[in-house]
């Protein structure tokens, strides 16, 4: 705590190490350390999926080019399939920085930004590198389709299915960044004045679910 003319600045706000009495977090539940752990532990599992989805969705398409030929399309000839590598490069480097400030909170029991900003950074970018990851597996697939019609997958089938595996891997990536975006989102709802448990504690949903056996025993 920092005072300030006599104003309290809570930065950083320690989600799972309570420093001082008055210094309550602004969305720690009222559950033991070890579960509130164990909710980081997921949220960080997420992200690593989320990041190895991405780049590995980015490399299966970089590698499309490997044949020698002059007649076999590449995957930088087509405006969509640039988009896919481009959306998936960026989810990669953003699940990279999410798992290390994961790491961060779970080590050493605060969140790298003040807690209130940190939940919406996340939440904010969760939501918008996922609808991104979206945008870019829908026009893939709407090429890929285009080229199937187009029998250019007929000479061309190790391009269009390796394709296809990297358009499914962006797909998966979206879906765990709507995950984590989900998770963080019922901490949002807790800081706008969402639905509170039975002891008045706001809780978001992830994270009731990672702790509800601490919650029902109390």
């Amino acid at each position: 705590m920092v005072r300030n003319g006599g104003l309290e600045s809570p930065s950083p706000r320690p989600r799972i190490h309570q420093t001082h009495p008055h210094d309550t977090p602004l969305f720690q539940p009222n559950v033991s350390e070890s579960k509130l752990r164990r909710f980081n532990v997921w949220i960080f599992a997420f992200r690593f999926a989320a990041f190895g989805s991405s780049i590995s969705s980015a490399v299966f398409m970089l590698t499309t080019n490997t044949a020698s030929s002059s007649d076999t399309p590449r995957w930088n000839d087509f405006g969509a399939f640039r988009f896919v590598v481009a959306a998936n490069a960026i989810v990669a480097l953003y699940s990279l920085f999410e798992m290390g400030a994961s790491v961060w909170e779970i080590s050493r029991g605060y969140t790298v930004f003040p807690e209130f900003s940190q939940v919406w950074f996340d939440f904010g970018h969760d939501q918008v590198f996922a609808y991104l990851l979206l945008a870019a597996g829908s026009a893939g697939t709407e090429l890929a389709r285009q080229l199937r019609a187009a029998a250019t997958c007929t000479a061309n089938n190790a391009f269009c299915i390796q394709s296809d595996i990297a358009l499914a891997l962006g797909f998966a990536g979206f879906l765990f960044l709507l995950i984590s975006r989900n998770c963080h989102g019922g901490d949002v709802g807790y800081a706008t004045g969402g639905a509170a448990d039975g002891r008045g504690r706001r809780r978001g949903r992830c994270r009731q679910f990672a702790t509800q056996d601490t919650t029902a025993d109390s």
